[in-house]
């Protein structure tokens, strides 16, 4: 993912939200902010995946799919960190790589809650052109562009506002994949640095499988039939964790896993019809607190 390029991963993510709303864990997750996110075309591809009925040309039906397969996906890890979220409240949240995420205008307990979002400057420039005259609901948003790997996150939020004194939430969703684990540690040492006491730490991080990268061809294999850009040309998945090695590198920087979640079973629990493979590429979510 180039500086001058914003991410299309986020827009796949953000249409897997927008196809979800309303259809999937109704009553757990809903995202009807999402819509508001997405260019014509984006929209329109979300509203043929919500009709229900399968298209009959390979094509359609392969967006169809895909679409359909993202959405289980997303409402899954949603429901995951937003009730995450909900049980530790803290006066500050940031969200690392934030994309299309649409937590600062859809949820209303963040009213009384100073949101940060971190990205590289041309997504989150990218957002700011989408979001246009739309109106959060957090208390206030916080834009603070960062090229990670370059740039350094601590000054960047303090320059922000973001107070390290005070607790904080922070929301590393679908981001551990595309860095190393050098770049994970890194980051890892700089959130350490500006979490005080009570702060909680809420990632997703992809297992080893060899099924996940099976999925990437697929990905690559459809946007080559489809005439689309490969969402992952730009952004190749570099990194995987297990349980094991995600809780000690968490405890290196002084969190304590609390809950580590497996997302298929999650996505059983709230009856998201889905099998076990769409979920090895990104299959856990975890909760980890500072003291």
């Amino acid at each position: 993912m180039t500086e001058k390029q914003a991410s299309r991963t986020a827009v796949l993510v953000c249409q897997g939200r927008a196809v979800a709303d309303g259809r999937l864990a109704v009553g757990r997750f809903g995202d009807p902010v999402a819509q508001r996110f997405l260019l014509d075309d984006e929209r329109a591809a979300v509203e043929r995946a919500r009709t229900g009925t399968v298209p009959q040309a390979m094509r359609p039906r392969m967006e169809y799919e895909m679409l359909n397969a993202t959405a289980a996906v997303l409402a899954t890890r949603t429901v995951l960190i937003d009730d995450a979220i909900g049980d530790r409240h803290t006066p500050q949240l940031v969200i690392l790589g934030a994309g299309l995420d649409g937590r600062a205008w859809r949820l209303p307990d963040l009213d009384d809650v100073v949101v940060y979002e971190v990205d590289q400057p041309a997504s989150q420039q990218d957002k700011r052109e989408r979001a246009g005259d739309l109106t959060p609901v957090a208390k206030e948003l916080c834009w603070v562009p960062v090229e990670f790997g370059r740039d350094e996150l601590g000054p960047a939020l303090a320059a922000a506002g973001h107070r390290t004194d005070t607790a904080t939430t922070w929301i590393w969703e679908g981001v551990l994949p595309y860095l190393t684990a050098a770049q994970v540690d890194s980051t890892l040492s700089a959130v350490a640095a500006c979490s005080a006491p009570g702060s909680r730490l809420i990632a997703t991080y992809p297992l080893p499988s060899r099924l996940a990268a099976i999925g990437r061809l697929g990905m690559r294999v459809y946007s080559m039939l489809s005439g689309d850009r490969d969402p992952l040309a730009n952004e190749p998945h570099i990194s995987t964790w297990t349980t094991g090695e995600m809780a000690a590198i968490l405890a290196g920087h002084g969190w304590t896993v609390t809950a580590d979640h497996d997302l298929y079973e999650a996505s059983r629990t709230l009856g998201i019809p889905a099998s076990r493979s769409r979920f090895v590429g990104d299959s856990r979510v975890v909760v980890a607190d500072r003291a």
